[in-house]
């Protein structure tokens, strides 16, 4: 099964109703039923630096197996996204599509779900400690369950996956989850090309 047939949206240009978004800063990301996503971001070169905020409460007429739907499009400039969440409940579809250039993603240290990605990534201490555990990362196999959440990256560039910590609220400390790593004290990572560039982070 390739990517684009386990994408919803493949690598084409979506049509939305939605207002234009910001390309840096916080977003608060709010269910919107007249539109085919919840948050959409299209453009060619400009870096995107964003912080995407789930809603800790579900909107009036918001089914309850809604995933909140995000769509982001950077073809040629890097692009970094937080998705930040308090509460579980609160499932997310992310797609990302970019032609070659480098995408990072802050995943929430709660994360449970499937994750696909195109070309090669690297999987910071964080993410390795916190989220791999409850991932499913390329598996063709994985079922799409609606009380789960889902990540889809298309990009020749490089992906970077790392963790946004729920408790603390920030994105992961760097210094404390290499210390966990070099100890032994996490699930031992699976046999794929990972960043062990978190031996020499800051």
């Amino acid at each position: 099964m390739s990517y684009d047939e386990l994408s919803s949206q493949g690598c084409e240009k979506t049509e939305s109703l939605l207002p234009p978004t910001p390309t840096s800063g916080t977003y608060k990301v709010k269910y919107h039923a007249d539109d085919a996503q919840d948050f959409v971001l299209d453009v060619d070169r400009t870096p995107v630096d964003l912080t995407l905020i789930m809603p800790h409460y579900r909107a009036l007429n918001q089914p309850i197996d809604h995933k909140m739907s995000m769509f982001v499009v950077n073809r040629f400039g890097s692009t970094k996204l937080k998705v930040c969440r308090n509460t579980s409940l609160s499932r997310f579809q992310l797609e990302v599509v970019s032609s070659s250039a480098d995408v990072t993603i802050w995943i929430p240290s709660d994360f449970k779900g499937r994750i696909f990605y195109t070309g090669k990534a690297k999987f910071s201490s964080g993410f390795i400690n916190r989220v791999m555990q409850n991932a499913h990362i390329n598996d063709a196999f994985a079922r799409d369950y609606s009380d789960e959440d889902d990540v889809f990256v298309d990009t020749k560039g490089l992906v970077h996956f790392r963790m946004w910590d729920i408790h603390t609220g920030a994105p992961e400390n760097s210094t404390r989850e290499s210390l966990k790593r070099l100890f032994g004290c996490t699930r031992r990572p699976p046999a794929m090309d990972l960043d062990w560039d978190f031996l020499i982070e800051d």
